[in-house]
């Protein structure tokens, strides 16, 4: 049918409930065609990694029904591939963050794969998405659901889907998902009605954190005493993990800001719940300028990414990018690392990430690996890793030490196999309170590491274009992009990951993807990316120069270009 046909199928039908048609009934046939079309023109895209949209009535909307849709795929896919005894006796962890509707939709998956016949292990609260990696593993389940939209707007929610090793689905599993869930097309054939004995609700953040508390790397007590904390987790879920985490290691002086660390799904105190936003840690920063605080951490909802504000004089905060971040960590975990202990050390990023962190492990005899953008990648690659071991495969067996990508997602650990904002918001005030016991910032070690290694200009655009037209014209984007060459003076190489390109050290090849890295004679690159889970195109920029002053100019030049381009 079409999408005026469902819209009337979808208003009219008994089988929805009354919030669904009574949203429906406030748009006018004539007047909100526009709005009609994007809610019912395709299905809600089962894509790489699950769903994530605005949520409301509609086909093309989060809701109860297109997630029950997909999980009524999921759970025969699982029925399917592993049969109903296992799925009876290992069933799926489903978890949830602070969003509006996530426990709802959280329990609306329970009940439908529950009434498949597929055991569920229901986390009891909204707890970071990291946690529910782990405890896929922990409860030894055959998948996992965690009910998030990370740092999106408050419009919007999402549903992700991990396999039995706590990493999200990649593209070869993906594939496999999509079928099935295709395959259900009609939404009335969902049964909604739940089994209540396969379903336990239970709390693991005690020994998920115990966990994590094992990859401290700091035994300095005074030096953890003498730091001041400021921390927000954004009405997220980090509340309780980032703080149990941070007293079981000794950090005494942590600060909440009151208003932020009360739950609530419409992120009343941002404009965004978006770390990465300085707007997003105002307020954080605002009571460190009163408390005369070292730092400043803020987690988004589900509490997979971290940002941070440094104090580098009276009164001023600067935050670092993910990239800082990241390749700080690397440093700090690398010189608290007995390496002698581990066969084959690895450090993964992903290739829209800055090399300054590969350049510190490749220094110190670490091997590096660039993985697709997402960190369900960076996920799969340890799980590579710790099979080799058990098949006994030496060509790919490493020890994975640390993971990160350039948007504030960090791991140390194989606790969870995706970034985890709790492991990263603890070796973040480890390594600050090291530098502060040296009389040093955050902003200090950066600038060793740059006279160390070169100067980098790192930055991103993110282009939001709404909508089914927004799509299309994305789509023609990266299509000119491909037909035209490069627009940048002195490209050295153009990677096109739309085509097979191989991997490093013998793991075959990167699954496909859409994304463009033009590569410069002087080793700068930017990499241009549609997003796979919002309206947006990104532009990464990694510029190198001899100085900050060298490196802007040229960052500015290539961005020119790149707007140019996109208002074209």
């Amino acid at each position: 049918m079409n999408f005026e046909e469902a819209f009337v199928f979808w208003k009219n039908s008994p089988f929805f409930d009354a919030t669904i048609t009574n949203e429906l009934n406030t748009l006018d046939p004539e007047k909100d065609t526009k709005e009609i079309e994007d809610r019912f023109y395709r299905d809600l895209a089962f894509g790489t990694g699950g769903l994530r949209g605005v949520m409301g009535a509609g086909t093309n909307r989060m809701n109860q029904y297109t997630v029950g849709k997909a999980t009524k795929g999921l759970g025969q896919y699982l029925i399917d591939t592993y049969g109903k005894d296992l799925c009876k006796e290992r069933g799926v962890a489903i978890g949830y963050d602070t969003r509006n509707n996530s426990e709802f939709l959280a329990k609306i998956s329970a009940d439908v794969l529950s009434g498949m016949g597929i055991r569920v292990y229901l986390h009891l609260n909204a707890r970071p998405t990291p946690q529910l990696s782990y405890s896929v593993r922990f409860w030894n389940t055959l998948a996992g659901i965690v009910i998030t939209a990370s740092h999106n707007p408050k419009e919007y929610n999402g549903y992700k889907v991990y396999d039995e090793f706590g990493c999200q689905i990649v593209p070869y599993q993906a594939e496999k998902i999509i079928a099935y869930v295709n395959a259900v097309t009609d939404y009335t054939s969902v049964d909604f009605s739940g089994n209540p004995e396969l379903i336990t609700v239970a709390d693991i953040t005690d020994s998920f954190v115990n966990d994590v508390l094992k990859q401290s790397r700091l035994n300095d007590l005074s030096a953890k005493d003498n730091l001041k904390i400021v921390y927000t987790p954004l009405h997220g879920t980090g509340n309780i993990p980032v703080q149990k985490i941070l007293a079981l290691d000794g950090f005494k002086n942590v600060s909440l800001v009151a208003e932020q660390v009360v739950a609530d799904g419409n992120f009343p105190t941002v404009a965004s719940p978006n770390p990465e936003d300085r707007r997003a840690l105002a307020m954080g920063i605002a009571q460190a300028v009163k408390e005369n605080a070292d730092i400043v951490l803020g987690t988004d909802p589900d509490c997979d990414r971290v940002g941070v504000a440094v104090k580098v004089g009276e009164g001023e905060y600067k935050l670092l990018t993910g990239n800082q971040i990241g390749a700080l960590l690397t440093d700090f975990v690398i010189a608290h690392t007995d390496l002698t202990q581990l066969n084959n050390p690895a450090v993964i990023k992903t290739v829209v990430t800055s090399e300054l962190g590969a350049d510190i492990a490749r220094k110190h005899g670490l091997s590096v690996f660039s993985t697709l953008t997402g960190f369900k990648f960076i996920g799969e690659k340890i799980t590579q890793f710790e099979q080799a071991k058990i098949n006994g495969n030496p060509l790919q067996d490493y020890d994975f030490l640390f993971g990160y990508e350039e948007s504030y997602g960090y791991l140390a650990g194989t606790h969870s196999r995706d970034k985890d904002a709790v492991v990263s918001a603890m070796l973040i005030c480890e390594m600050t309170a090291q530098a502060k016991a040296e009389g040093k910032t955050l902003l200090d070690k950066i600038n060793d590491i740059y006279a160390e290694y070169g100067f980098y200009r790192d930055a991103l655009d993110s282009f939001t274009l709404k909508g089914k037209d927004g799509l299309e014209k994305i789509n023609a984007m990266m299509k000119n992009l491909r037909h035209n060459g490069s627009p940048f003076d002195n490209t050295a190489q153009i990677i096109d990951y739309s085509r097979p390109v191989k991997a490093e050290n013998g793991f075959g090849e990167l699954p496909v993807s859409d994304v463009l890295k033009y590569i410069l004679t002087d080793g700068s690159w930017i990499a241009v990316r549609p997003s796979g889970t919002e309206p947006k195109i990104k532009i990464y920029y990694s510029v190198k120069g001899v100085d900050e002053v060298s490196a802007e100019n040229h960052f500015i030049k290539i961005q020119k270009t790149i707007t140019k381009l996109i208002n074209a």
